[in-house]
C-alpha cells in the first residue's frame, strides 16, 4: 500500500484557492453568502489548527484527565450548537440538548470503543477523541432536527394537543404523534447517508482510512461500524430530546407550558 501523503502550506493554499472562488461565485450571483463563507472558513482554519495543536500534546501524554477534559468540552459546544439552529426555545433547553448529547456520546461512544473495537486503555486518546467527536458531530444534526420538529408541531398544532387531552387523553397518548413525527425527521440524515453509501459517495471513515493506506475490505469494515453506531447515536439523541422537551412544555394535564 502507499504511504501517507504529506500536504503542505502550498498545498493548503492552493485549495483555498476553491473556497475562495465559491465567494467570487457568490458576489457575481448576488447571493450575499461571501461573508458568511469567509468567517465560515476562517473560523474552520483556527479551530482545527487549535485543536490539531492539542491533540498532538494530548496523544503524547496519553493520560485520561486531558482526555475527559477535552470531550467534556466538545459535549458543552455540541449541546450550545443544538440549540442555536433551532428557531424556538423555551427555559432549559440548553440543559436538555447537553444532556440528549452527553448521553448519546456516553453511551454509544462506550459501546463502540469498548465492546465493538476494543480500545485499551479505555481512554486512548488516538481512538477515543476522534471516534466520540465523529459521533458528536453526527448525532447533532438528529438531536436539532429532531428538537426543531417538535417545537415546531407544538406551536403550529397546540390546540389539538389540548382538545386531546379534554376529550380524555393521556399526555403520551396526545404527544405520541408529534413524538413519532420527531423522531422521523431526527433520522433522516444518517438514513440519507447510508442509503447513498458506497453507490453514491465514499463516506469520510472510509476515505480517511483509504488515503491513510488501509486495505480497502478493512476500510470497509470500520465504515459499517461507525455507520451503524451513527445510526444508533442518531436515533437516541433525538429520542432523548424530544421526550425532555416534551416533558418540560406539556403539562401531565395536557397544557402547554409557555408559549413557543
Amino acid at each position: 500500500m502507499n504511504s501517507l501523503i504529506h500536504l503542505s502550506a502550498w498545498d493548503l493554499a492552493i485549495a483555498s484557492v476553491m473556497v475562495i472562488a465559491a465567494g467570487l461565485l457568490s458576489i457575481l450571483l448576488r447571493l450575499d453568502l461571501e461573508k458568511r463563507l469567509a468567517v465560515s472558513a476562517l473560523r474552520a482554519v483556527i479551530q482545527l489548527a487549535a485543536v490539531g495543536l492539542i491533540l498532538e500534546r494530548v496523544f503524547a501524554i496519553r493520560r485520561p484527565l486531558p482526555v475527559l477534559a477535552i470531550l467534556a468540552v466538545m459535549m458543552v459546544f455540541a449541546g450550545r450548537e443544538a440549540v442555536r439552529r433551532s428557531r424556538r426555545g423555551y427555559p432549559g433547553i440548553h440543559f436538555d440538548a447537553w444532556l440528549a448529547m452527553s448521553l448519546t456520546c456516553i453511551v454509544v461512544g462506550a459501546v463502540l470503543t469498548q465492546s465493538v473495537i476494543g480500545v485499551h486503555p479505555w481512554y486512548e486518546p488516538q481512538y477515543v477523541i476522534p471516534l466520540l467527536g465523529m459521533i458528536l458531530g453526527n448525532s447533532l444534526n438528529g438531536v436539532s432536527l429532531s428538537l426543531e420538529r417538535l417545537l415546531e408541531h407544538l406551536s403550529a398544532r397546540r390546540h389539538e394537543v389540548e382538545l386531546m387531552i379534554a376529550f380524555g387523553a393521556t399526555r403520551s397518548e396526545a404527544l405520541s404523534a408529534p413524538l413519532r413525527s420527531a423522531l422521523r425527521t431526527g433520522m433522516i440524515p444518517v438514513t440519507n447517508i447510508m442509503a447513498a453509501a458506497g453507490v453514491v459517495a465514499l463516506p469520510g471513515m472510509m476515505t480517511g482510512q483509504i488515503l491513510a493506506g488501509a486495505p480497502p475490505l478493512q476500510a470497509v469494515a470500520y465504515q459499517i461500524v461507525i455507520m451503524f453506531t451513527l445510526a444508533a447515536a442518531n436515533a437516541l439523541g433525538s429520542m432523548l430530546i424530544a421526550y425532555a422537551a416534551a416533558r418540560r412544555l406539556v403539562s401531565p394535564d395536557g397544557r402547554l407550558e409557555r408559549k413557543l
